[in-house]
């Protein structure tokens, strides 16, 4: 899995794989064949979707088992039209979800987030970050779903968006409740390199241009779920 960290930067460790490349289902770097997940594991089950995207673009994980952690992976980038569906299904008592999905969007971009909650104590926690190409449009929403009769459920979608000038972003976070929870958060933000940080690397020597690729380094690379 050395190819994960080399390529895409993408944290790897021992864990039963489910892995997309540019959209599409890889099964020879997969350890499982099927992304709805019935079967509990001693390991994690971490699922990697990485590369280049386009058109209508898909990643469903379905888990119907007990006690089981689950990993995703997001990273990949956009540079026409792309439409990407993340579906996350949780129906395993004591089951979490967490997920770090990084998009890099220099053309137009559709994210749309489900994570429903369909037992009790299930948690799904995912965390998108967004860097927004010059001039490109980006319309990105989350749904949180706990249905009724599921309490103590964990939930957390969150979104945030770094911009280049000219950059068009539309969040649109929404949540579902129907149990009480022992934890529902959703949020939306918008980072901007402070003047302070800039003048400091500019005294440091840097151009702006270095300036820049630092800063969108440490805005992609920080605070991850796992």
């Amino acid at each position: 899995m050395s190819y994960m960290w080399d390529e895409f930067n993408i944290k790897t460790f021992p864990a039963e794989t489910i892995v997309y490349r540019d959209g599409l289902f890889c099964p020879d770097l997969s350890t499982l064949k099927n992304d709805i997940i019935t079967t509990r594991y001693d390991l994690p089950i971490h699922v990697i979707y990485v590369g280049k995207i386009d058109g209508n673009c898909a990643l469903d994980v379905n888990i119907g088992v007990d006690n089981q952690n689950v990993f995703i992976s997001v990273d990949v980038d956009v540079e026409k039209s792309a439409t990407l569906n993340i579906d996350v299904k949780n129906a395993g008592f004591n089951s979490q979800v967490r997920g770090n999905v990084m998009i890099k969007n220099s053309g137009n971009l559709e994210l749309n987030i489900n994570a429903r909650h369909l037992l009790k104590n299930t948690g799904i926690l995912i965390h998108t970050k967004l860097y927004a190409g010059e001039n490109s449009f980006s319309k990105i929403s989350g749904v949180a779903i706990i249905d009724r009769d599921c309490p103590d459920c964990e939930s957390d979608i969150g979104f945030s968006a770094m911009a280049e000038q000219g950059a068009k972003i539309q969040f649109m976070p929404a949540q579902r409740i129907s149990a009480e929870p022992a934890r529902a958060d959703h949020s939306a933000g918008i980072f901007r390199p402070a003047d302070a940080q800039i003048q400091y690397l500019n005294q440091a020597g840097l151009d702006n241009a270095a300036v820049k690729n630092i800063m969108k380094e440490a805005f992609l690379n920080s605070n991850d779920l796992f």
